[in-house]
C-alpha cells in the first residue's frame, strides 16, 4: 500500500501524460487549426497561466506537429516500454527528493548511488569499482584525465599549468576513435594539441581497426626521451566505426610498464554481461576505467553513461570532480536505480543476449550470399556485423579491365573505390528505409571505404529488432544485389555505346548511384554562351520528360538536389535485361527530335519576321506607284471625289500574302481573281524520331527479348517473310529521309536474306514471333 500520497499523485500524473503524448490520433479539428495556426513561432507568456492538459497538448503538437512534413524521411520514435517509463518516473522522483531535508536526503541518495554502483560492478565483472554518471558519454573520460594530472603532477593543485609547461602530458588515442575526441580533451583541459597523440592502427598484421601495439611503444620511448610524461592511453573494447576490440592484454602490460592509466570505451563492453565472454573483451575488467552506455545497450532513454574506475585517493577523486559533497549530484543515478530493479539481473543479460544473437544471425546468412564481404573480428561472436558489396574482377570482364589497367592502373583503383562507395551507400540507404527495425547505417571505414553497418546492441532495444527483422533484411539485400551487379556490369557499355552515338556526351559522376549521366549536346549555330546554355537546358529538360512518358522500368532524373552537374539526364539502376543500345538510340533519337522541333519553331518565327518586313515594304512601294498612277487631282478631297465620280479610275487590290511552307511573299492577284485562296505547295513532314521498335504486347521499352527458337510457327514465319517481300516490291510512297537513305542501297541484300531466313528456318516458331532476318526487314519496312 502507497503510504506517501505524493508519490502515489506523482506516478499517475506520469502515466496520464506518457499516455497523452503518446497519442498519435488527434482528431480532425486539431488538425484543421494547426494548418493555419504557427504554434511554432514564440509568444509572449500569458499573464493567466495554463493548466496541465493545456500545456501537455501544446507538448504533443509540438513533438507530432511537423508529421506529415516528414513523409520523406523515416520517422520513428523510441519504443518506450515499461522499463522507460520508470527512467522517466525517476526524473520526476530527483525533483521531489530533493526537496526533503538535508540529513534524510543524504541517506537516500547515499543508498542509491551505492546500489547502483554496487550492481553495475558485478554485471559488468568490475571488482573494487567506483562509479561516476554522467550525461554526455565523454564527461567520464575528461574527469578521468583530471584524476590521472592531479595524480602524476603532485604539485598541479599549487601551481597549475607551470608544472604541465616544465612536462608536457601526453595523452594517447587510437586512429579508429570517436571523431573529434582528441580535440574535445585537449579544449576541456586546456592543453595545446601537442599533448594529443594519434596512434596508427595494424597495417601489416591483425585487424586494420586495431591499435598497433608495436608502433605506441616507439612512440612512447620517443615521447620519454624528448622530456614529456605519457599519461592515459583510451582504447576501443569495439571501435565506433567496424566494432573491434584492441589488444586490450597487451595494452595494460604496456601501460604498467611506463606507468600509464588505461581507459576502455565501447559497444563491446556490454558482453560482459554474459555468460560467455571471449578473452580480448574480457582484459577489460583490469584495465583502470571504462564507460558504459547503459541507455542505448538496454533502451533506456534519458538515462546517464556511467564510468567505472578504481582508485585508492577521495580527495583526489572529489578535486577531479568524479565524487561530489552535494546529495543533489548524487541523484542523477535515481533513473538508472529504478530502472535496473525493474528488468533484473535476468533481464538485463536477456536483452545483451538477443542483440548477440541478431548479429549472429545476420552473420550467418551473409556468409551465403555472393558478392557480399565481411568485415568483422570474430566470426563466432562479433556484436557489430560490418558488410559492403563488393564484386571480384574475375567475376566480371577482366579482359577488357587487364588491357586498361597496364597503363592506368591507380586511376582506375581510385574510381573503383569510388563507384563501390557511392553503391553501397545506395545499398545502405535503401536497406534502412525498407527495414527501419533494424537500424542499418552507413559507416565510412578508412580501409573498407563505404560499409554497412548492424549493431543491434546500439539499436535493438530502442527499436525492438526481432529475428524476422533481421531475415526481412536478408531477404531485401537479395533483391539489391541483381540490380547492383547488373548495374555495374552495364556502366561500362553504357558509357561505350554514348560515347559512340553521335549527339550524346557522357558525363563522369562517380558519386551516383545508377547506370551513368547522359546529356545530350545541343548544336549552337554562333549563339552567345547564354542563350546557348538555355536552349541546353530546354531540351534536356524536354528529354527527362519525354523518357519518363515511356513508362519504363527505368528512373531518369535531374540527379541529387546538391552537387550534381546540371542540364543532364541521370539514369538510376538497372536489371540484367536491358538493351542498353536501344536505351543509347532512343535518347539520341528523341534529343535530335526535340532538337529539329525548336530548330523549325525558330526558323519559322526568323521567316515570318523577315517576311512581315519585306511585306512592309512592298505594300509601300505599292501605295507610291498607286498614287502615281491616280494623278495629284485625285488626292485633293473636294476636287478628288468630284473627279472620281465623273471618271472613275479602276484599280485591283494589290496585297501580299505569306505561305509559311516556302517561306516566301506571294501576290493577292490570284486570290482576288479566283476567289478562293491557293493552297501552295505540300507542306514538308513533321520530323519524328524512329523510336518504335517492335515488341510484343506488354514488354516495356528498354528490354532484351531474348527469342526462342523452338516457340515459332514456321508457316507464320514463311507467310510473314513473303509479306514483307511483296512490301519491298511496292514502290515508295515518299521520298527517304536522311535516316532512312541507305535502305534504299540495301533492299537487294535485304531481300536475299528474308529468302535464306525463309529456307533456313525448319523449327517450329511461334505465330506472334518471326526469324531474326524478317524482323530486322519488318522494322526497316516500318522506318521507311
Amino acid at each position: 500500500k502507497m503510504v506517501d500520497p505524493t508519490l502515489a499523485e506523482m506516478g499517475k500524473n506520469l502515466n496520464e501524460a506518457m499516455k497523452m503524448l503518446e497519442d498519435n490520433q488527434r482528431k480532425v479539428e486539431e488538425e484543421n487549426e494547426k494548418k493555419y495556426a504557427r504554434k511554432d513561432i514564440p509568444g509572449p507568456l500569458q499573464g493567466s497561466g495554463q493548466d496541465m492538459v493545456s500545456i501537455l497538448q501544446l507538448v504533443q503538437n509540438l513533438m507530432h506537429g511537423e508529421e506529415e512534413e516528414e513523409t520523406s524521411q523515416a520517422y520513428r520514435l523510441q519504443n518506450v516500454g515499461e522499463q522507460g517509463h520508470m527512467a522517466l518516473l525517476g526524473h520526476s522522483l530527483a525533483a521531489y527528493i530533493s526537496v526533503l531535508d538535508r540529513e534524510r536526503l543524504r541517506k537516500l541518495t547515499t543508498r542509491i548511488l551505492s546500489d547502483t554502483t554496487l550492481w553495475l560492478c558485478r554485471l559488468f565483472r568490475y571488482e573494487n569499482g567506483s562509479a561516476y554518471y554522467h550525461e554526455d558519454d565523454r564527461e567520464g573520460l575528461l574527469k578521468i584525465c583530471r584524476l590521472v594530472i592531479h595524480t602524476r603532477y603532485e604539485d598541479y593543485t599549487v601551481e597549475g599549468f607551470n608544472v604541465l609547461y616544465t612536462k608536457q602530458p601526453v595523452i594517447y588515442i587510437s586512429s579508429a576513435a570517436r571523431t573529434g575526441l582528441g580535440q574535445a580533451l585537449c579544449n576541456q583541459l586546456g592543453l595545446p594539441l601537442s599533448c594529443m597523440c594519434r596512434v596508427p592502427c595494424n597495417t601489416m598484421f591483425g585487424s586494420q581497426h586495431q591499435m598497433d601495439v608495436a608502433l605506441l611503444d616507439r612512440l612512447i620511448k620517443d615521447d620519454v626521451e624528448s622530456g614529456k610524461l605519457p599519461l592515459l592511453l583510451v582504447a576501443n573494447a569495439g571501435t565506433p566505426g567496424a566494432g573491434h576490440t584492441d589488444k586490450l592484454g597487451r595494452l595494460k602490460e604496456l601501460c604498467e610498464q611506463y606507468n600509464m592509466w588505461l581507459h576502455v570505451e565501447g559497444v563491446n563492453l556490454a558482453t560482459l554481461a554474459l555468460g560467455y565472454v571471449s578473452s580480448s573483451v574480457l582484459a577489460a575488467t583490469k584495465c583502470d576505467s571504462m564507460t558504459l552506455t547503459l541507455g542505448s545497450w538496454l533502451g533506456l532513454p534519458a538515462v546517464p553513461a556511467v564510468t567505472l574506475y578504481r582508485h585508492e585517493d577521495p580527495s583526489l577523486s572529489l578535486a577531479a570532480g568524479l565524487t561530489s559533497s552535494q546529495p543533489v549530484e548524487k541523484l542523477r543515478a535515481l533513473p538508472l536505480w529504478l530502472s535496473l530493479q525493474y528488468l533484473g539481473h535476468d533481464g538485463i543479460v536477456e536483452r545483451i543476449k538477443h542483440a548477440s544473437q541478431l548479429s549472429q544471425r545476420l552473420l550467418e546468412n551473409l556468409k551465403n550470399l555472393d558478392f557480399i564481404k565481411t568485415s568483422v573480428e570474430d566470426e563466432l561472436s562479433s556484436p557489430v556485423v560490418v558488410f559492403k558489396f563488393f564484386q571480384e574482377y574475375s567475376n566480371r570482364d577482366q579482359t577488357s579491365h587487364a588491357a586498361q589497367a597496364s597503363t592506368t592502373q591507380h586511376p582506375i583503383i581510385s574510381n573503383e573505390r569510388h563507384i563501390y562507395d557511392t553503391f553501397n551507400q545506395w545499398l545502405g540507404e535503401q536497406l534502412a528505409q525498407l527495414v527501419p527495425a533494424s537500424g542499418v547505417d552507413v559507416v565510412e571505414l578508412e580501409d573498407e571505404g563505404t560499409c554497412v553497418r548492424f549493431s543491434p546492441l546500439m539499436t535493438s532495444a530502442v527499436l525492438g529488432t526481432e529475428i524476422q527483422d533481421v531475415d526481412q533484411l536478408v531477404d531485401c539485400l537479395k533483391m539489391k544485389i541483381p540490380v547492383l551487379t547488373s548495374t555495374l556490369q552495364l556502366r561500362e557499355e553504357f558509357e561505350q555505346e554514348v560515347r559512340r552515338t553521335v549527339g550524346l556526351l557522357y558525363i563522369e559522376d562517380l558519386s551516383w548511384p545508377g547506370l551513368g549521366v547522359v546529356r545530350y549536346n545541343y548544336h549552337s549555330d554562333g549563339k552567345n554562351d547564354d542563350k546557348q546554355e538555355k536552349e541546353l537546358e530546354k531540351i534536356n529538360t524536354e528529354l527527362l520528360k519525354k523518357l519518363n512518358e515511356l513508362e519504363s522500368d527505368l528512373t531518369f532524373s535531374l540527379g541529387p538536389e546538391f552537387g550534381g552537374q546540371k542540364n543532364c539526364v541521370y539514369i538510376g539502376m538497372v536489371t540484367e535485361d536491358l538493351d542498353v543500345s536501344e536505351l543509347v538510340e532512343t535518347i539520341a533519337a528523341t534529343g535530335r527530335e526535340i532538337e529539329e522541333n525548336s530548330r523549325l519553331l525558330e526558323n519559322m518565327t526568323e521567316v515570318v519576321r523577315k517576311g512581315i518586313q519585306e511585306a512592309q515594304l512592298q505594300l509601300q512601294k505599292a501605295n507610291e506607284e498607286r498614287l502615281l498612277e491616280e494623278g495629284v487631282l485625285r488626292q485633293i478631297p473636294v476636287v478628288g471625289s468630284v473627279l472620281n465620280w465623273f471618271s472613275p479610275f479602276q484599280a485591283s487590290p494589290k496585297g501580299r500574302t505569306f505561305n509559311l511552307t516556302a517561306g516566301s511573299l506571294e501576290s493577292t492577284e490570284s486570290t482576288y481573281v479566283s476567289k478562293a485562296q491557293g493552297t501552295g505547295t505540300t507542306p514538308p513532314p513533321t520530323p519524328t524520331s524512329s523510336l518504335a521498335k517492335q515488341r510484343l504486347p506488354g514488354q516495356k521499352p528498354f528490354k532484351k527479348f531474348l527469342r526462342s527458337s523452338d516457340a515459332f510457327s514456321e508457316t507464320s514465319s514463311v507467310s510473314h517473310c513473303d509479306d514483307l517481300e511483296k512490301m519491298e516490291q511496292r514502290p515508295p510512297t515518299l521520298s527517304p529521309g536522311p535516316e532512312q537513305g541507305p535502305l534504299g542501297t540495301e533492299k537487294t541484300e535485304e531481300q536475299k536474306e528474308v529468302a535464306q531466313a525463309t529456307k533456313a528456318d525448319t523449327e517450329d516458331i511461334q505465330s506472334n514471333k518471326s526469324p531474326r532476318n524478317c524482323t530486322k526487314v519488318e522494322e526497316q519496312e516500318s522506318q521507311r
